[in-house]
């Protein structure tokens, strides 16, 4: 602990608030809220903590804090830092879709349609359905049994839905109001839990066809059900109160935290969400602020219930979503807060091998890889790999990697533009003096660990202008190849030598990610490249031939030499202006 935190940790206030952590390079790393500032803020710096929590504990270099008058304002303001911040430690809700709804409607010939957004257009909306196989199946079933328009805009004659059953084609005919008003009710019914009655009369006309020896309508209607059957009733869990509702149920353990919500939705449970992430917190707390992520988020439906365990702040969470919020005590929604709280639990447990597996190839593993170049763990990662073809089109390639994983948003690519012919040395001084220079300029994050892919001459070229021409100490090493071309050696240190790690370690797979990564990224930019300048030819300087007449003769010619053989009416007979083509001529025979 450095003496700024002693000092700090010292005053802290007895009061609620949010405290935000800090790095080394002043990036906010994680935002918490506590009851009391003092109390939360300290325990993070005596006693022991899991190695999670632990890794969170040594990047802090500093923190901040902020006084709020109550829990309510602790937990809000921690909701909009976390959202402004995008603190990495934090949970982070990250799917951006919002769920579909089922919506007829007002127009003079009303729609079925699945839609995303909800307006204020006189329609009639139902759902959502957090499963959008089931509201596309739904909205299908409902086309087969309702022959609704499926047009944007009415065409002047009929389609194949009014062949296939499916539209009474208002393009054409005249449909009455009672007759959409018949329908609309209908599927407002079936929609809001009637279906059994609808599956009822179906039943009831598939009899009489069958009776009447109709046996292709019997089979027609027959489908219908069985539809209605596998779309409607496959959900057992069912409420008779038609009540929208979610109900949160979760477990904790290692330092992990499952949450799983069930969604009701006209009282029957129809869809789930899992979510799992560690905390750095006390689970009551952490859970409160998922809980204000989940519903801040335009993807999740509030509904007019929510359903939660019997230790969450009740209070708190209808504080912050203002809609109704209880704890049951009994019976079949007690049954249903147990149930999410078991699933939950199931989960996490199936989860932890999963978890523990990918911590040892990632985190884990920069840690071990900053234990054996005697640094602090390299949470970010920059790598570099030059590419050419005898010096043509030479690129180089940067990949970032942060945490162990890739981060393809922050990878670049560099145009080489100061060296002429394949010269690996000064390409890769060129593109680490690019790259640093805007760091410093923009104020962009520096890495913990540079990676060249290359040998010695690539590395100290690097460090030239690290050292030299920026004054960045930065720890630098390079990733040699065998004659297989695949990963063999970690050089670093200066001067260089290798760096001893077992083969079969997470920590030298994950260098082999590495390299395997930028030295694809750099291929295929130079191959795009490559691909561009393949199509330049002698045509791109002729007066009157720009592309689409490039194209048309060498489709027709097939190579630059046949064109020169050709004779010059047999240019204008291609179409080209005569002296378009006297020009093309004159200069081919150059």
């Amino acid at each position: 602990m450095n003496e700024n935190i002693s000092h700090k940790l010292a005053i802290l206030p007895d009061q609620p608030g949010c405290y935000i952590m800090k790095d080394r390079q002043g990036t906010i790393i994680y935002v918490g809220k506590a009851k009391v500032l003092k109390n939360r803020v300290r325990s993070y710096f005596t006693g022991s903590h899991d190695g999670k929590t632990q890794r969170l504990v040594g990047e802090i270099k500093d923190f901040e804090y902020i006084v709020t008058s109550s829990d309510i304002e602790a937990l809000i303001l921690e909701m909009n830092l976390i959202k402004k911040h995008d603190p990495k430690y934090n949970v982070m809700l990250k799917d951006d879709k919002t769920y579909p709804f089922i919506k007829l409607t007002a127009e003079k010939h009303p729609r079925l349609i699945t839609t995303r957004k909800v307006k204020k257009d006189k329609g009639k909306y139902f759902g959502p359905y957090p499963n959008v196989g089931a509201a596309n199946e739904t909205k299908k079933l409902l086309d087969r049994l309702y022959p609704l328009r499926k047009c944007t805009t009415l065409p002047d004659r009929v389609c194949l839905y009014y062949h296939m059953g499916q539209c009474l084609a208002p393009c054409v005919k005249e449909v009455k109001e009672e007759t959409y008003k018949e329908m609309t009710d209908q599927i407002a019914s079936f929609l809001n839990g009637g279906y059994k009655e609808i599956k009822k009369e179906l039943t009831e006309k598939m009899k009489e066809a069958a009776e009447s020896l109709e046996f292709e309508r019997a089979k027609e209607l027959r489908d219908q059900i069985q539809h209605i059957e596998a779309t409607m009733e496959k959900q057992k869990m069912t409420m008779t109160d038609f009540t929208d509702r979610d109900i949160f149920g979760y477990a904790f353990d290692k330092g992990w935290m499952c949450v799983q919500v069930f969604f009701v939705r006209q009282g029957k449970l129809i869809e789930r969400d899992v979510s799992m992430f560690p905390i750095y917190d006390q689970p009551e707390e952490e859970f409160l602020t998922f809980i204000g992520q989940f519903y801040s988020k335009a993807n999740h439906f509030k509904p007019k219930e929510i359903y939660l365990p019997e230790k969450v702040n009740s209070e708190l969470v209808f504080g912050l979503l203002q809609t109704k919020v209880y704890q049951p005590q009994k019976g079949r929604k007690k049954d249903l807060v147990r149930l999410a709280e078991k699933n939950a639990a199931i989960a996490l447990k199936e989860k932890f091998a999963l978890i523990e597996r990918d911590e040892d190839r990632t985190i884990k593993a920069v840690e071990r890889l900053g234990d054996a170049l005697g640094i602090y763990p390299p949470l970010r990662i920059e790598a570099f790999d030059n590419s050419n073809i005898q010096g043509t089109n030479p690129v180089s390639a940067m990949v970032v990697f942060i945490d162990g994983k890739s981060a393809k948003k922050e990878y670049r690519k560099y145009k080489i533009k100061t060296v002429q012919g394949p010269d690996d040395y000064e390409s890769m001084r060129e593109v680490i003096r690019r790259r640093y220079t805007r760091v410093l300029k923009d104020n962009l994050p520096l890495p913990d660990l540079i990676l060249i892919d290359g040998g010695k001459g690539q590395i100290e070229s690097a460090r030239d202008v690290l050292e030299n021409e920026l004054s960045l100490d930065i720890p630098l090493a390079g990733l040699a190849k065998d004659e297989k071309h695949q990963t063999s050696q970690l050089l670093y240190g200066n001067p260089l030598e290798i760096v001893p790690l077992e083969r079969r370690s997470q920590e030298f797979y994950l260098l082999q990610r590495i390299q395997d990564e930028v030295h694809r990224f750099a291929i295929t930019f130079h191959r795009q490249l490559r691909g561009k300048s393949a199509f330049q030819s002698t045509l791109d300087d002729i007066e009157g031939i720009g592309p689409k007449r490039k194209k048309q003769l060498l489709k027709h010619f097939g190579s630059i030499k046949k064109m020169k053989e050709s004779s010059l009416d047999e240019l204008i007979n291609l179409g080209l202006p005569k002296k378009v083509a006297k020009i093309l001529w004159n200069h081919l025979q150059k």
